[in-house]
């Protein structure tokens, strides 16, 4: 029990999985996190405790999820998982009955702590029955079938040290370059002892003052050689070092790009910046680190020698206060692997929140709401300076314990010294020539402290940044179709249900079953928060469906390379995105040359154009965040610009002329019904002028299909069409 199986979570959305595993792990399974991961399914909200639940059933777990008093827990068996603050996690592992009880907690978030009763019932009850207060919790028992399963097995070289080390290849030249010149160095610096003992020794036993001299000049050129071979190592360790950095975060965004498209409804903008800043702590230790633990290597190994050769004692001494040093560090690295991963958690959650802020300014303003967002900001930084604290007063009394370790190591050596030089065991100039070897060999001990250090923060970099490259890419780009293969283009959704949350209650799709008709225009109508979008977006293949089945033609759109798929697709979503680089580039978005006649006709097709040849800079006109602001609507019609230029087979807009006046949404609606012709179309609409010239028009309501046909006739029936376009035109009944 001393030593609970401890998992700190890597962001705030997982503090549910890393319970579970640790659970796992306090039972002898050592489950992976992403396993863990596909079967807890997190959204924006964070985990549920049903998911959870779920999720242990399906490793083998009995479980009980039940609102239970303290006194309950007090008897249950442990560890179990208690609902923390009423939007967090903990594990409950270890119950202590002395005078005053004492409750174990792991929690994911700060690590291991003690709370005395009152403290866990601030924390956890959350809810007043039966005359009780009572929190909830989920008892956790393995059953036989938890232990047939076989541990999951962890690919140590997959993304470890010799995966990372690989970046260094490419550069061994010029690491070779460098390894001689820190040899150099280290030999220079060697030379450094014996021409101080000849200086006592020699030049001032003898009086001659001339060898001094020299002795000295050689110093000078010494150290002159030394600096430059040090400058020199640092702008070649310079440009080595930039190259990995942008390799690292390049193939870390190429990683990004392959993920799914559900991914990045889950991660927060602060988390992935953070992931980032990791990339730079192990770009340091792949360079700067590694090389100056060699150095310190090699200078360990040869002073060391020298040292042995003046006196074995006193190196005896040495090597004794190192390793007490060593000890007394090494006691510190459990904790400080606890503040790392408690600091990454703030920092990510500061950078959201100072993200949002400048870049939401204006709104802030303008609805009179700065104070409080303020004290939002100032009390994410008051949390990130309790943290700084506990990291200062943690480094603060590791550096006291060293410096008294280290001071009396060096006392003792000098006393060492000055006895063996009275008793005629050692020259004067001998006990100086120590007393610099000393020097030189404390910077070695520290370097290599500092390096333990180092090796700990790459290891909790690499578990982070190791989550994302070990996921799932979200096709299979080398088996994937990518071409249609057979006549029919046809979009088919058969008897789709889909939830977000697999775990939630309600679909938010519930057996949906029609035909978009290759070559149609395809209106999709219904109340906000509907289903309208979701379609869109699983049509689009973000994501994969709970039930049914969708195709393209008859063939599963799961079938499909989705990049591919995409390539085909024009699309304008509600929150489509216009970047900060010039219109054309705005509008021509792939990869390839602009084609300028394409270009402006599309623009033209989107009636965007001749506000953008009364711009000075006409085309290359500088917009987004960064550019000239642009109203809503003019932003829409960029984006139907986009989806136009792209000349696609296959063409859904969402909503994509909800923000134009009626005049400009006639104009784009007559340019796009000549557009349409020979292209398969989903359009979802409110307005009765977007939808009622569509070959088909479906009907969603809290995710069913009601109704299906064309305007007239489902005005005929007097259903929920007749109603939504009643409403909108407000006729009398």
């Amino acid at each position: 029990m001393s030593k609970f199986p401890f998992q700190m979570q890597h962001d705030s959305m997982q503090c549910g999985i890393a319970c579970l595993q640790m659970i796992c792990k306090f039972y002898g399974l050592n489950i992976g996190f992403n396993r863990l991961s596909d079967l807890c399914f997190a959204t924006t909200e964070g985990m549920s405790l049903l998911g959870i639940n779920l999720a242990a059933k399906e490793l083998g777990f009995h479980s009980v999820c039940s609102k239970v008093s303290i006194e309950l827990v007090k008897q249950a068996a442990l560890p179990c998982i208690l609902h923390w603050n009423q939007n967090h996690f903990v594990v409950l592992y270890r119950i202590r009955r002395e005078k005053a009880t004492k409750f174990y907690i792991a929690d994911p978030g700060k690590g291991l702590l003690v709370y005395k009763e009152k403290d866990l019932i601030q924390h956890w009850i959350s809810i007043q029955s039966d005359g009780e207060e009572k929190g909830i919790a989920l008892f956790l028992r393995p059953t036989p079938e938890f232990y047939q399963q076989q541990e999951e097995q962890i690919k140590k070289n997959k993304r470890s040290f010799s995966f990372l080390f690989s970046y260094i290849k490419q550069y061994r030249r010029y690491f070779m370059q460098i390894i001689i010149g820190l040899l150099v160095v280290c030999v220079l610096q060697l030379i450094f002892p014996f021409l101080t003992q000849a200086i006592v020794d020699v030049g001032i036993r003898q009086k001659d003052i001339h060898f001094i001299y020299l002795i000295l000049i050689g110093q000078l050129i010494l150290t002159l050689s030394r600096t430059s071979v040090d400058f020199i190592r640092r702008w070649i360790l310079l440009h080595i070092s930039m190259r990995i950095n942008i390799s690292l975060v390049s193939d870390f965004f190429i990683k990004l790009l392959k993920l799914p498209m559900s991914f990045f409804d889950t991660k927060l903008t602060g988390d992935l910046l953070q992931r980032m800043n990791d990339h730079s702590r192990i770009e340091k230790f792949l360079t700067t680190q590694t090389l100056n633990i060699l150095f310190s290597v090699f200078s360990f190994i040869v002073f060391g020698g020298v040292l042995l050769g003046y006196s074995l004692n006193i190196f005896i001494v040495f090597l004794t206060g190192s390793i007490c040093y060593a000890s007394w560090i090494a006691l510190f690295l459990r904790q400080r692997k606890l503040i790392d991963y408690l600091y990454f958690e703030k920092q990510a959650k500061n950078n959201n929140k100072t993200y949002q802020f400048i870049t939401a300014m204006q709104e802030i303003k303008l609805q009179d709401c700065e104070r409080r967002r303020r004290w939002e900001w100032e009390d994410v930084q008051a949390e990130l300076f309790d943290t700084n604290m506990k990291s200062l007063k943690l480094q603060q009394t590791q550096e006291a314990g060293s410096i008294f370790i280290n001071e009396i190591k060096n006392v003792v050596i000098t006393v060492m010294a000055a006895t063996a030089v009275i008793n005629g065991q050692m020259t004067l100039g001998m006990m100086l020539a120590v007393q610099y070897i000393i020097g030189q060999l404390n910077s070695p001990i520290e370097q290599l402290m500092s390096f333990i250090y180092s090796l700990q923060d790459v290891k909790i970099s690499l578990e982070r940044i190791n989550e994302i490259h070990e996921m799932r890419n979200e096709a299979n780009e080398n088996k994937a179709l990518q071409e249609f293969p057979c006549q029919s283009k046809s979009l088919r959704l058969k008897q789709v249900d889909f939830k977000y949350d697999p775990h939630a209650l309600h679909k938010t799709l519930d057996n949906v079953d029609f035909e978009i008709p290759e070559g149609k225009v395809t209106a999709i109508v219904g109340s906000s928060g509907s289903g309208k979008t979701t379609l869109i977006k699983l049509l689009l293949g973000y994501y994969k469906v709970l039930d049914g089945e969708i195709t393209i033609g008859d063939t599963d759109i799961n079938r499909y390379n989705l990049k591919w798929w995409r390539n085909q697709c024009g699309v304008v979503m509600q929150d489509g995105v216009i970047f900060s680089e010039s219109i054309a580039r705005n509008i021509a978005v792939d990869d390839s040359e602009i084609d300028w006649e394409r270009l402006v006709w599309a623009a033209h097709m989107a009636n965007i154009d001749d506000y953008i040849v009364h711009l000075p800079l006409k085309y290359d006109t500088l917009i987004g965040q960064d550019g000239v602001g642009l109203s809503q609507g003019q932003k829409q019609r960029i984006l139907i610009a986009r989806a136009v230029y792209k000349n696609p087979q296959y063409i859904f807009l969402d909503e994509a002329t909800n923000a134009l006046d009626a005049n400009n949404e006639r104009t784009i609606v007559e340019n796009l019904a000549e557009f349409y012709k020979g292209r398969t179309v989903v359009v979802v609409a409110h307005r009765l002028s977007t939808v009622k010239n569509a070959n088909q028009i479906v009907v969603i309501d809290r995710g069913r299909i009601i109704e299906t046909g064309k305007h007239r006739e489902l005005i005929g029936r007097q259903g929920i069409y007749y109603n939504l376009v009643k409403n909108q035109l407000e006729l009398g009944s």
